[in-house]
């Protein structure tokens, strides 16, 4: 039986496992349950986010991974196994080969703890691809043609701008500005203009229903229950979607600013590229409602969401995976 050839998104928010010829063939949230009396690990992916806030003394639920960076080495090392073990099954021979992708402003050391936690975890070879690219191949970008792409790759935890070109990353940003803090921006806006304690989880169910980047002709009322921090009582709020536009507006312009300072810096021949082909959005926060729209108004480029936001960074770690396996079969 050959070795499997295995592509990894490894990102704050979820992981996606993608398996050379079957496509993507897990992705669940990067969220692992452990009892704190016996060290024990009780729950991982799924199972693990339902717990988040609604855990007991002895269980607590966190997330390993912050802002695209590991926070806590041993238990993503023992995530990373069940989830490999869970994408091949336990009966492959040989140890597969895996290429996980990393945030572009990843440092060497962050670097190297990825690469140690994946060889841990039962991997054969590594290879550390950049998101930026990873997410272009996944966009159905030809990345290795001498012509300019713009990706903009918005996670959980941060959001990669780049401009793509021979296989290679010209000009990028990296900005811990994404999924996670449009969440956080809710929480915040909620306590301070309706006095209303939400959860993470109730946060991201009012960004995906009615979460909006740009003013709507036709207000979304959503009731948001919490807990009122005056009576200490649980309490029902309507909710508008231009509320929450207001709520994520600092965020948003961040993300447009990265755009534009990546634009600014990159080379002339490049930039008449980008205008040509438009920019592509990827990544989970890339399906935020109206954000193309609000890009495209402050660039002036037209700008598109690729088809698959949410897998295209595991499908480019995977292609990515094939393609170094193909170089090197012809160097030999």
């Amino acid at each position: 039986m050959t070795s499997t050839d295995i592509g990894i998104d490894l990102g704050t928010a979820s992981i996606l496992v993608y398996v050379k010829g079957k496509g993507v063939v897990l992705k669940e949230p990067s969220v692992v349950a452990f009892d704190r009396d016996t060290n024990k690990i009780k729950a991982i992916g799924e199972e693990a986010r339902l717990m988040l806030g609604r855990t007991p003394g002895n269980v607590v639920a966190i997330r390993p991974l912050r802002k695209g960076v590991i926070s806590d080495y041993t238990v993503t090392e023992q995530m990373l196994k069940y989830f490999i073990q869970k994408a091949i099954g336990r009966l492959s021979f040989r140890k597969p080969r895996i290429s996980v992708c990393v945030p572009s402003s990843i440092t060497e050391v962050e670097k190297k703890a990825v690469e140690d936690a994946t060889y841990q975890a039962g991997a054969r070879e590594v290879s550390i691809i950049e998101e930026p690219l990873a997410a272009a191949i996944g966009a159905g970008i030809d990345i290795s043609r001498p012509c300019g792409n713009m990706i903009v790759d918005i996670g959980g935890g941060t959001c990669d701008v780049a401009v793509v070109s021979l296989d290679g990353i010209v000009v990028s940003t990296s900005i811990k500005v994404a999924g996670d803090d449009f969440d956080d921006a809710i929480i915040r806006y909620l306590r301070k203009k309706h006095n209303l304690l939400i959860g993470e989880r109730t946060a991201e169910d009012i960004k995906i229903s009615i979460g909006t980047a740009i003013e709507r002709p036709e207000q979304k009322v959503m009731e948001v229950r919490g807990r009122d921090l005056v009576t200490g009582l649980p309490k029902t709020v309507k909710v508008t979607s231009e509320e929450i536009r207001d709520a994520l507006k600092e965020a948003t312009t961040q993300i447009v600013e990265a755009v534009h300072s990546v634009l600014e810096r990159t080379p002339p021949e490049l930039a008449a590229d980008v205008v040509d082909r438009g920019i592509v959005l990827t990544g989970g926060g890339a399906l935020l409602n109206g954000l193309e729209e609000l890009i495209e108004s402050k660039t002036g480029i037209n700008t598109i969401t690729a088809e698959e936001p949410m897998t295209a960074v595991a499908v480019g770690t995977g292609k990515f995976v094939e393609l170094t396996a193909g170089n090197k079969k012809l160097e030999d």
